[in-house]
């Protein structure tokens, strides 16, 4: 793989895994777009790069956290360890974002191949764009100033279910957990922090069991250097990305984001139908 495209795939990743735009529909469109042939039908190169990219990202997610992190997990071992009641607001939150990623978790053990073989083709993406970018449009409009102390387990159960439909690539993880959180009365701060802070175990999660994969597999001879390049730079545009949509929330709505996702979808729309690229 060249180290242009390296660097090209790994800024994609990092900042569209927290922007709601997709980061699975980019990594797919991207390639597509331009005609790289990135991994050249080797799945097995395709997923050692998946690692990488989804690795950086991960820290950069829990770098940008660490201290709200660090509260979280002490808080939430000692309310099981100690048992201590009433339960701290901030070990109660840390179980409840547990809570959240589990469904699209279970959901993608069991669904891997079918989303691997049937999902992810440039049509549905545009698709999934469009679509899920107005329902976040819609979602966004409505009033709600809920914070993260009031999180409750029927949101996390709610907003859990929703995150399923992210494993559809064009639909976007963090899109989709800001829409359904918006829908739930919760301002743009708090469904931004809820949906960032929620991908981190199931990230991990899902790095963790890929990563050991690939240990017994082992790194396809001279791919190490592009993985390398993928992991600094979806790592940097990650943590660039969160503190991005952080800030612009705070004062403005995520109108920007669904005006992108729209005129990307179109686009893809129109190059496959005036033939430019095939479907």
């Amino acid at each position: 793989m060249p180290i242009f495209h390296a660097i090209v795939l790994g800024l994609v990743q990092g900042l569209s895994e927290f922007l709601p735009i997709s980061s699975s529909g980019h990594l797919l469109l991207v390639p597509w777009l331009f005609g790289w042939n990135a991994f050249a039908g080797d799945p097995q190169i395709e997923k050692a790069f998946d690692v990488a990219l989804h690795l950086g990202t991960v820290v950069a997610v829990v770098g940008y956290f660490w201290k709200d992190l660090t509260v979280y997990v002490r808080e939430g071992v000692r309310l099981v360890v100690r048992r201590e009641q009433p339960a701290s607001a901030d070990g109660r939150l840390a179980w409840l974002l547990v809570l959240s990623s589990i469904p699209a978790a279970a959901a993608g053990a069991v669904g891997e191949k079918y989303i691997d073989e049937k999902l992810g083709t440039p049509v549905l993406i545009a698709i999934s764009l469009i679509v899920f970018g107005v329902l976040l449009a819609w979602a966004d409009r409505r009033a709600g100033a809920r914070g993260l102390d009031d999180y409750t387990r029927l949101d996390a159960l709610k907003i859990g279910a929703a995150q399923v439909l992210a494993l559809n690539p064009g639909t976007s993880r963090s899109g989709i957990t800001m829409t359904a959180a918006r829908f739930l009365g919760f301002g743009r701060d708090a469904a931004a922090r809820a949906s960032f802070l929620m991908a981190i175990p199931v990230t991990i999660g899902a790095v963790a069991f890929k990563l050991l994969k690939l240990i017994g597999d082992g790194i396809p001879n001279g791919l190490g250097v592009p993985m390398l390049v993928g992991i600094v730079t979806s790592g940097v545009s990650g943590w660039l990305a969160v503190w991005g949509t952080l800030k612009l929330i705070r004062t403005r709505s995520f109108m920007p984001f669904v005006i992108y996702r729209v005129a990307l979808g179109t686009l893809v729309l129109l190059l496959i139908a005036t033939g430019v690229r095939s479907a």
